[in-house]
């Protein structure tokens, strides 16, 4: 009888212990979403479209305050209302996560080159806003990352507000070197590649599959740095590649 009794008078302990377990780990998923929402959201980056700076592989963090809050920054992009709560234009040459106008389950990440009202032109190969070509100057030839035994000549260009960064530049005929003007519509975007010959971005329409304008309320955040990257092959689903890492570009501002 005693044994029985002890079992039974064990059985709310049990429960208890169950709940508040559960109860923590809750507690702690939610702030784990409420920190992806708010604050900040890993990514890693699946492409070469932001070489040199940005290479595939890396797991960068994305700042969510800069430019306020939508749907877009919340996992998964749930059907809520539109806009933006204490929205706030980006910066000319911000490096921005959004979401893709033509397929909002896809984020993407490429620079920000014209701001609403803007009229944005590719001219040989040089970006011209409002007229004025923005100044690049070339550095020096180096190699492709993802594509090994390919150099492309680097170089630096300048946004209108003075802020600098490397783009990879190539031919000054190729595909998208030479575009119309885009007036930027207000509440939009216009973003490019820092890949400028590699990069499907706001030069090309929805449908041609490009990005087109974004819209404000597709904007996730601002790039802020990398964490750490993984070398090509690496993958989350082969354990033995996990510390196939590029030591070399652990906690780098993105620039």
């Amino acid at each position: 009888m005693a044994a029985i009794e002890d079992t039974a008078g064990a059985k709310p302990g049990f429960l208890r212990e169950v709940r508040e377990t559960a109860g923590t780990l809750g507690a702690g998923l939610a702030i784990a979403l409420a920190l992806r929402v708010v604050v900040f959201q890993p990514y890693t980056i699946p492409s070469s479209s932001m070489e040199p700076g940005l290479v595939t592989g890396d797991y960068i963090v994305v700042s969510k305050w800069p430019y306020g809050w939508s749907r877009a920054s919340i996992p998964f992009n749930p059907p809520l209302p539109g806009g933006r709560l204490f929205g706030r234009d980006p910066a000319r040459g911000d490096v921005v996560v959004f979401r893709l106008p033509r397929d909002p389950s896809q984020a993407y990440i490429k620079r920000l080159i014209g701001l609403p009202g803007d009229r944005v032109q590719v001219v040989q190969g040089q970006v011209v806003v409002n007229g004025k070509p923005l100044p690049r100057r070339f550095t020096n030839w180096a190699e492709d990352h993802d594509a090994p035994g390919r150099i492309v000549p680097r170089g630096v260009e300048t946004a209108a507000n003075g802020r600098r960064y490397v783009t990879f530049e190539g031919a000054s005929d190729g595909e998208g070197d030479n575009t119309g003007v885009y007036v930027v519509p207000a509440g939009h975007y216009f973003m490019m590649g820092d890949n400028r010959d590699n990069s499907l971005d706001s030069r090309w329409p929805r449908a041609a599959g490009g990005v087109d304008f974004v819209p404000a309320e597709n904007l996730v955040g601002r790039a802020e740095a990398i964490g750490v990257s993984w070398k090509e092959g690496a993958s989350v689903f082969k354990p033995w590649t996990w510390l196939n890492l590029d030591w070399g570009r652990f906690f780098q501002r993105v620039r």
